[in-house]
């Protein structure tokens, strides 16, 4: 039951971060409009003649204020269709479309319960709003979460359903918005007696948690900061900052619910002479503990690691400290040190609860969209002036953290001998060998893995997972890769933190594999290739074999067993160099992971189809392309090593995906000089990437070929 508890909510906060995604567009937008267009602002800083009233900046800077406030002003329908696509299992744009629908039903149902009950006598205190143009009830975001979580349940029962004939025309998808809508009609007819009561309760939690004073502030930010590695965090934080719970506040003659709520409409407001630090209490602390704290307990394992190990482990950790300062993402180095060194982390949480207390006592009233980071700390701090935030407190705790994170963490490593990167020869430091040193040389992270690469990753945390039919929900929140599985047994947390992830949870049917900022890209390439893959499971124990027999063609051919009833010859879609998969430079490739074949080391540039079929994918960059045959052999044609990087250059595709070809068609080209001049190598993979453990593959040549000559034939076993 706790593991489908934690499945449960690990599902619905993944599904909050589409709708809070938005927020740091949407706060960015207000901050730089609402500071710029404020003439005291403009007045401080001398830029009141250039940019005031009547100038072209201050048109522009107006639009961007009201584009931001349009965001925060319609939360409660944004998360309700977040939140549906956040939960839906499949068809999402329906999901979506069926939220919208059932949003405005319910609160229209509410309205018509209202006029019928008196009218505006009816507006229960003050506890009615505008609801784009609707008089209804004051739900806030709630209300939106409750149309989410209840039509992406409407959504997953029905969305496949077939009716009897005559009505066959609404079956499937379409009956979702129909049900969604009827059902939503009499929950608005149930909220408006419902909802005055519980409307009642949260203020009263809102109040106690007001009354809380410092002591609930630090208890705040302590359990905001222990739930991170389940995840939950969203769920915990989520009603501070968007419902009466966080507070509530009259700014603009408007009653505001929900701590960053009131922070953004002071933001946008005249007048305000300091912003309230009763709503900023849950956010301000984050600051100290992501520009100064952290970066002082990435310095302090750089300094505990060996010296030899240094190099390696300075790139990893300067890339999550400027991470973690600059955005307020602070899963990577979090993580760097949560699972090796778990008592260091209990003290973090300790120390974050400490920070938003301090902050609270200090009064700093700084907001933020998303994280504690410089970005944030400048636009929302700092461009507002320090009467109106105090913000130069944060400076000066951060600087004291940053020594104590630093002289703690070095003290605590060296006494307990702790096991952080770099300390030991442990397999914890291989997690970010790849993802980290790429980040720190190219600055941008792993969101532009090679497509190629993608791929082949993405048969990885498939096996990882158990196989496809193993895989029950796939989605990512800002850094992690959020999964639901049927069995929890079948998951081989060995080879998912081989995939470069910087850290696993795994709790239940409850999967969270942490990459970082490139996880959504990951996600979708994992979603595209679970839709070709082999519908199967796939135990733990024979993902570990698979990949020790295959290493070597001697263990291979032991494994091919049975009378051979079927053989597809498939001929090389390249003129060169056969050779077999093994001596492939690439890791993936030789060790056989992404499935089974051959490599050519070509001479020319075209690529050919090496059987009758179909094309199942070109990759956007044009140097690896899907294939399947007409005997149903699901093949990968791979141009060189790592040519991804070459963004498409050099190459040029004959094919689109779903076109029908013969053998010996053309399917790409490539400038193969400019290739071998700007890839590691020209080597390439033809592998079959979904064979079954009846199908066999058997080199046939080797040296010297032609584009179609057999390279190699898959044998089918009885």
């Amino acid at each position: 039951m706790k593991d489908r508890v934690f499945g449960v909510l690990q599902r619905v906060g993944r599904s909050f971060m589409l709708p809070i995604a938005i927020l740091p567009v949407a706060g960015l937008l207000l901050g730089i409009g609402g500071s710029f267009t404020n003439e005291t602002m403009l007045k401080t800083y001398g830029l009141y003649n250039i940019m005031g009233p009547g100038s072209v900046a201050n048109s522009l800077l107006t639009v961007m204020n009201a584009a931001g406030n349009i965001v925060f002003g319609n939360l409660p329908l944004i998360f309700a269709i977040g939140v549906a696509i956040g939960m839906a299992k499949k068809e999402k744009d329906v999901a979506a479309l069926s939220a919208a629908i059932a949003f405005l039903i319910m609160h229209a149902s509410i309205g018509a319960m209202i006029t019928i009950n008196g009218g505006t006598k009816a507006l229960l205190n003050g506890a009615s709003t505008s609801v784009l143009g609707i008089t209804s009830l004051q739900m806030g975001v709630f209300g939106g979460i409750i149309v989410g979580l209840g039509v992406a349940a409407l959504h997953n029962k029905f969305y496949k359903i077939e009716l009897p004939q005559v009505l066959s025309f609404f079956g499937g998808t379409r009956f979702v918005p129909i049900i969604s809508g009827l059902v939503y009609l009499f929950v608005g007819i149930v909220a408006f007696f419902a909802w005055p009561p519980v409307q009642s309760g949260i203020y009263k939690v809102g109040s106690v948690v007001l009354q809380s004073g410092y002591a609930g502030t630090w208890l705040y930010g302590l359990m905001e900061r222990l739930l991170i590695p389940f995840g939950l965090h969203h769920v915990f934080y989520l009603p501070f900052w968007q419902t009466a719970v966080g507070g509530t506040a009259v700014v603009g003659g408007k009653v505001i619910e929900g701590a960053q709520n009131i922070f953004f409409a002071q933001l946008g407001t005249p007048g305000i002479t300091h912003f309230s630090v009763s709503a900023t209490r849950f956010m301000s602390g984050k600051f100290p503990l992501m520009i100064f704290g952290l970066p002082g307990a990435a310095l302090a394992m750089y300094q505990c690691a060996k010296p030899e190990k240094r190099k390696l482990v300075g790139g990893l950790l300067l890339s999550a400290a400027l991470t973690s300062m600059l955005t307020g993402i602070t899963e990577p180095i979090e993580f760097t040190f949560l699972f090796v060194a778990p008592a260091l982390y209990g003290l973090h949480c300790i120390f974050a609860g400490t920070a938003y207390m301090l902050m609270h006592m200090c009064g700093v009233g700084v907001g933020m969209t998303f994280s504690g980071g410089l970005i944030d700390l400048f636009l929302f701090g700092i461009l507002q002036g320090n009467a109106k935030t105090s913000w130069i407190w944060i400076p000066i705790v951060g600087i004291a953290y940053f020594v104590v994170y630093y002289l703690l963490f070095t003290f605590l490593i060296k006494k307990f001998n702790l096991k952080t990167p770099g300390c030991d020869d442990n397999e914890e430091v291989k997690l970010y060998r790849r993802s980290d040193v790429e980040a720190k040389k190219n600055g941008q992270g792993q969101a532009e893995t090679a497509a190629g690469e993608v791929d082949e990753l993405s048969a990885m945390i498939c096996e990882g997972l158990g196989g496809k039919k193993n895989i029950s929900d796939i989605d990512c929140c800002a850094t992690r890769l959020r999964c639901t599985v049927h069995k929890s047994e079948l998951v081989n947390e060995a080879l998912l933190k081989s995939t470069g992830a910087s850290g696993l949870v795994h709790k239940g049917v409850g999967v969270q594999i942490i990459y970082g900022p490139r996880v959504t890209v990951i996600k979708s390439n994992l979603e595209d290739y679970l839709v070709t893959a082999p519908d199967e499971e796939v135990l733990v124990k024979s993902v570990e074999t698979k990949k020790e027999e295959q290493t070597t063609k001697e263990v291979a051919k032991e494994e091919v067993q049975g009378k051979v009833v079927n053989t597809i010859i498939l001929d090389s879609p390249l003129t060169g160099e056969a050779k077999d998969l093994s001596e492939t430079p690439d890791e993936a490739f030789a060790g056989r992971m992404m499935g089974d074949g051959a490599m050519v080391v070509p001479v020319d540039g075209t690529v050919v189809a090496p059987a009758d079929g179909t094309v199942s994918f070109v990759f956007p960059t044009k140097h690896a392309v899907g294939f399947t045959t007409n005997d149903g052999l699901e093949l990968l044609i791979h141009v060189g090593i790592d040519t991804v990087k070459l963004d498409g250059k050099g190459f040029e595709a004959f094919v689109a995906e779903g076109d029908k070809v013969k053998k010996g068609d053309k399917l790409l080209s490539f400038d193969i000089k400019f290739v071998k001049e700007n890839a590691p190598s020209v080597a390439s993979p033809c592998i079959c990437t979904a064979l079954s453990n009846k199908q066999k593959v058997r080199l046939l040549k080797t040296g010297a070929i032609k584009a179609g000559e057999a390279l190699f034939a898959v044998d089918v076993l009885e």
